[in-house]
């Protein structure tokens, strides 16, 4: 249910800023707000509780987002609240940034190593994938120190699984038919 509705919400914004061509600011801007709730616990809580007033909380995100995000994200951010929908911003904020990244021809991947990848390692990767895919790649390290060594790619719904941890796990695989 709550994928449906950040879909239809985040569609909507899609298609504003689609008009007025301001789809990047508007990714940033609701990124940055939804990130302010996610990360703070009492703040999220006073736009969850039914006792404070929806003139306040839209008061509230007048006063903290003026000037510091655009007016239809911040009108937006008030829909929510109307609507009480502000409980699934985080996954609106999702929805809005794959849009985008479709719009674009843009493909997120997530490069999972047991250390940091090195700028320029990352950056022949993300080229790399670019020619596999024929899109724009967008590319972000994770650590991991169970992957033990290698890295582990994933971009979209596939999995390149290049780990040592991998391969340990499928010569394990591969062992246990031998034996069994």
């Amino acid at each position: 249910m709550a994928e449906l509705v950040a879909r239809r919400y985040a569609g909507a914004l899609f298609e504003v800023g689609l008009e007025e061509n301001k789809l990047d600011s508007f990714e940033q801007e609701l990124e940055v707000i939804a990130a302010a709730f996610s990360e703070n616990k009492e703040f999220s809580d006073i736009f969850k509780a039914p006792m404070v007033p929806k003139e306040e909380k839209k008061s509230l995100i007048e006063n903290i987002f003026k000037g510091k995000a655009s007016d239809e994200t911040v009108n937006f951010i008030k829909i929510l609240i109307d609507k009480d929908r502000i409980s699934v911003l985080d996954e609106i904020s999702t929805e809005f940034a794959k849009l985008v990244n479709e719009h674009n021809n843009i493909e997120e991947a997530v490069a999972v190593s047991a250390v940091p990848i090195a700028e320029d390692k990352l950056e022949a990767l993300k080229v790399q994938l670019a020619k596999v895919t024929g899109k724009s790649i967008k590319i972000k390290n994770e650590i991991n120190p169970s992957v033990m060594g290698g890295i582990l790619v994933r971009i979209g719904n596939e999995e390149i699984d290049g780990t040592v941890k991998g391969r340990l796990d499928r010569l394990k695989d591969e062992l246990h038919q031998i034996i069994a």
